[in-house]
């Protein structure tokens, strides 16, 4: 599974890495943790405002911080989904 944390790196980006940091240790699976920062990259998930979150590709939040018990859903979401 891959979480991709999308933005340039402004405060708000690296408050979402923080979350998804804690989220990917709560979920207990291995998750590959990424920075999505060349615009190019930001623009080829449709995210207007940043920071964004996806998990496996598909954008789960724009524009927003999410705590962490709501990545953990989206997680183990998707574990589910790929079981």
């Amino acid at each position: 599974m891959k979480v991709q944390v999308i933005g340039p790196g402004c405060a708000n980006c690296q408050r979402l890495y923080a979350e998804a940091e804690k989220a990917v240790a709560q979920a207990g699976l291995e998750a590959e943790l990424v920075k999505v920062e060349r615009p190019e990259e930001i623009e080829s998930f449709g995210v207007w405002v940043t920071p964004g979150l996806a998990i496996d590709g598909e954008v789960k939040a724009s524009g927003r911080v999410p705590e962490s018990r709501e990545i953990v859903s989206w997680i183990m979401t998707a574990a589910a989904n790929e079981a």
